[in-house]
């Protein structure tokens, strides 16, 4: 067998290879930003396919066929939630301030799991911080890892509760 057939047998397993991008079995809450994020990403993904196909480029297609199924995947699930700007709990969509016995204060944004970013402040309300936070109000104590926060502050919408 020359070498040049066994590459391009490689590079045919390469693209078959690829697998799918793995779905979260959790809800796929999101917020307004999270679900126009989707929409974004769906609308470039097709542009990239176009692009792709028009180049002939086979493992190009391959991978952005496999990220555009997932994203419509998502998209197709996508369950849209605006908090409450009245909630007195803490719910999906708002911002918590918490603190700690040391005074050490975090923000966090609860949103969907696409969305999370903790870098900018940012958690899926399936992390176990969410998960600690939701249904408590202002002065309540949320437990994670062995550690103490308390709520300081929630936020909905531009609304806060102190």
């Amino acid at each position: 067998m020359s070498r040049a057939f066994t590459r391009e047998d490689d590079s045919e397993n390469a693209i078959s290879d690829i697998g799918e991008r793995p779905v979260s079995q959790h809800r796929n809450l999101v917020t307004e930003n999270g679900l126009a994020a989707i929409d974004a990403e769906v609308a470039t993904l097709r542009a990239e396919l176009g692009k792709a196909e028009a180049e002939g480029s086979r493992e190009r297609i391959a991978l952005v066929s496999r990220d555009l199924r997932y994203w419509n995947a998502r998209r197709e699930n996508a369950e849209l939630s605006v908090p409450d700007p009245d909630s007195s709990v803490v719910r999906f969509g708002m911002s918590v301030t918490i603190e700690d016995d040391d005074g050490h204060k975090n923000t966090w944004k609860i949103v969907g799991e696409d969305e999370a970013d903790a870098a900018h402040g940012k958690i899926s309300h399936s992390s176990p911080m969410a998960i600690a936070l939701f249904g408590k109000s202002v002065g309540d104590l949320a437990t994670v890892n062995g550690r103490e926060w308390e709520i300081v502050e929630m936020t909905a919408n531009g609304g806060s509760r102190s």
